[in-house]
């Protein structure tokens, strides 16, 4: 998954040069919060969806974060973005989530995934800050 993002987001510095060993991937995978998806053509992966579900504090509920959600180049606009969200809402209705959420950049080579995400959910325009730790 992580060199799939890291080709598609042209982002190998974050998602190729420090993967994680097996024993933190195999803690994460075995989380019931960690949603990891994957579509496979050809034994080819072609699309990956990664996603948390975030328990809230003001009511007994949760959300769900689709963190990353990428489709190869090649394989867009085929129904494989849509396929791994309806996936997602799916696990969100098992686990009782009430919302599933995503952000999505403003950048020219972003609009197809906006319209994605209009098509299928309801759009809130917010702010987006990064707080170092």
């Amino acid at each position: 998954m992580n060199r799939l993002f890291a080709e598609v987001f042209d982002d190998p510095e974050s998602y190729a040069s420090r993967p994680p060993d097996d024993a933190y991937a195999e803690a994460l995978l075995a989380r019931a919060d960690t949603v990891l998806l994957a579509a496979e053509a050809d034994g080819e992966m072609i699309g990956a969806l990664a996603g948390y579900i975030l328990p809230k504090f003001e009511q007994a509920r949760s959300e769900l974060y689709i963190y990353d959600l990428a489709v190869t180049e090649s394989w867009r606009r085929r129904g494989v973005a849509t396929a791994l969200i309806e996936e997602t809402r799916r696990i969100a209705r098992e686990a009782g989530v009430w919302v599933i959420y995503v952000q999505a950049d403003t950048q020219p080579e972003d609009k197809p995934a906006i319209a994605l995400y209009d098509k299928l959910g309801t759009r809130e325009e917010v702010l987006h800050f990064d707080i170092a730790p």
